[in-house]
């Protein structure tokens, strides 16, 4: 585990948090509101947890407690940068080549 002094959300990964939002919107109103806020929660948490997650593609990997979708980061000194926020139920290919163009 590393200490981390900051939490930096690219501006794709960002992105992503809009489109898993506006997801499940379209699926029931107010669940998009509840992704975002569990999803912001939990990279909150790398502030204290950042390092202790298996990496994936190259990049830690930080799992949501509530969805389906995987936090991917990396640590640059004492500064955690969200990569990509992504569906984990989504073709590993599709995950890998969306990786690869942002880092």
């Amino acid at each position: 585990m590393q200490r981390i002094s900051r939490v930096l959300i690219l501006e794709e990964a960002a992105d992503d948090l809009v489109a898993g939002r506006d997801f499940y919107d379209k699926q029931e109103q107010g669940v998009g509101l509840f992704f975002w806020d569990c999803l912001i929660s939990d990279i909150e948490s790398l502030t204290i947890y950042a390092g202790i997650h298996q990496r994936d593609f190259g990049l830690f990997r930080l799992l949501s407690k509530r969805f389906p979708y995987a936090v991917y980061y990396e640590i640059v000194e004492s500064v955690a940068y969200v990569i990509a926020i992504l569906p984990i139920k989504r073709d590993p290919d599709w995950i890998h080549q969306q990786l690869g163009n942002r880092s």
